[in-house]
């Protein structure tokens, strides 16, 4: 007597059809060309100036390497920035994302207000910023420094109270059975398990704020900036080659650095 071979059970007609994947395409590409209609993007116009982007990239391609040592000084400072920026507000950020934090935290009013204060940080463009202080303290590095300070607040608060949401409960239950205060259980066991991610998500917002800087100096907040408005401005476009060598040598290094440390550290 023979054994009769078990029926393969059969997908749905949606799944052998790829129904699913087919239809999200077909989605994605009409809002695609919707959103190109509406916007009045062309392609085709992309298509038709390609040789002056080539012509760009020719006289990029011949850096003015006695540039350099115009731009070493506000590339420092353009780094001062960066560093001075996300230090202040990665600092500020901390309590801001323990009070956000709803396992640390039981009163959804306050957690709300607090969560609704970082949106509206975080809502808030970082050139409009640069504007309004430019505006309030004049042309130079301070308007910078603050406009990056406030970035690196909403941004970092953002990351850190949703890495403190996932820490282990284990510890600060310990410490509250013996009767220990609140600074005392966040700062044996909570900061103890969020500090690599914390050392993590300020060297990523660091990196960020050094090619942000780049961008702040078009309005006057000070750094390399100001030089590669002026280079673009006088199509001097093998000074702006350098610049632009210069800024992503500093992104590289601090990259380098933001890897070894995480190998390290997590």
């Amino acid at each position: 007597m023979t054994e009769s071979t078990p029926a393969l059970p059969q997908r749905p007609w949606r799944q052998r059809y790829h129904v699913a994947a087919i239809g999200w395409t077909l989605l994605l590409a009409v809002l695609l060309v919707l959103s190109s209609l509406m916007t009045g993007a062309n392609f085709g116009t992309f298509l038709s100036n390609i040789d002056q982007f080539l012509a760009l990239l020719v006289q990029m391609s011949h850096p003015a390497w006695s540039y350099l040592h115009v731009i070493l000084q506000p590339l420092y400072e353009t780094i001062q920035m960066a560093v001075l920026g996300t230090t202040i507000g990665a600092v500020l950020a901390v309590p801001f994302a323990l009070l956000a934090a709803s396992n640390l935290v039981g009163n959804r009013l306050l957690r709300g207000l607090i969560r609704f204060f970082l949106d509206l940080v975080r809502t808030l463009p970082d050139l409009l910023l640069a504007a309004i202080f430019v505006a309030i303290f004049g042309i130079g590095s301070t308007a910078g420094v603050i406009t990056l300070a406030i970035f690196s607040f909403g941004m970092v608060s953002k990351l850190f109270y949703e890495v403190i949401e996932t820490i282990d409960m284990g510890p600060l239950e310990a410490l509250k059975s013996v009767g220990a205060t609140k600074v005392t259980i966040i700062w044996y066991a909570v900061l103890p398990q969020i500090l690599n991610q914390f050392v993590s998500y300020f060297l990523y917002t660091l990196e960020i704020n050094v090619r942000a800087s780049t961008v702040l100096g078009y309005l006057g907040a000070g750094g390399i900036g100001v030089y590669l408005q002026r280079s673009l401005g006088e199509f001097n476009y093998s000074a702006t080659a350098v610049i632009i060598l210069a800024t992503l040598v500093v992104v590289l290094v601090i990259d380098g650095i933001s890897n070894h440390l995480r190998r390290v550290l997590l």
